[in-house]
């Protein structure tokens, strides 16, 4: 069980954000869709980076996000305040990226051992099969775990940005997805 966390840090200057996961999981998908969620806002700069490599074919792969009031001339994350790991092994790669305090979202479906008793989690694998039907859309229930945990952008913003992008025939799950991911983090922000 987590430990609830009082209150999301979001400062103003610079904010960085992980997805990470294993390659297959839409952590790069998650990336672009949280940058345009967040660029609908027009008052923060964002930028997205991902890992190519054999992470695409599995493994622990990885995606950022850098939002900030100002011009961003690294695009990188540099040290984490907001990591999403939804595998043990990419929890275990890149935990120590996270700053002190920092907020750890983590999939308790498929993760089991954590470094630390401060972290929200979710069964967003559990929750995806069960609930919608496929684990595919897993990914974009942690978008709306992050949407309701943190307020950086509207839960209709990030709606707009994942049906852009998902592919047609698959709106009502992924709507679905969302709707469950923000209410589970709602529930346990309360």
């Amino acid at each position: 069980m987590s430990k609830i966390l009082d209150k999301i840090e979001i400062p103003t200057d610079r904010f960085e954000i992980r997805l990470s996961g294993s390659g297959g999981q839409g952590m790069i998908f998650g990336s672009v869709v949280l940058c345009e969620a967040i660029g609908q806002s027009g008052d923060k700069s964002v930028v997205q980076s991902q890992s190519y490599g054999p992470e695409a074919r599995g493994g622990a792969s990885k995606a950022d996000v850098v939002i900030s009031d100002d011009e961003i001339y690294y695009p990188k994350a540099m040290k984490l305040d907001l990591l999403l790991a939804m595998t043990q092994e990419s929890l275990d790669k890149y935990y120590g990226d996270l700053k002190d305090h920092g907020t750890l979202i983590v999939d308790t479906s498929l993760i089991t051992e954590l470094p630390t008793e401060d972290y929200y989690g979710l069964e967003f694998t559990r929750l995806a099969r069960n609930e919608v039907g496929s684990i595919v859309v897993a990914t974009v229930m942690a978008l709306g775990a992050i949407c309701a945990l943190t307020g950086l952008f509207s839960k209709e913003a990030l709606t707009e940005a994942v049906l852009a992008r998902a592919p047609r025939g698959t709106e009502d799950r992924n709507k679905k997805a969302i709707d469950i991911g923000y209410d589970e983090a709602m529930k346990i922000k309360k």
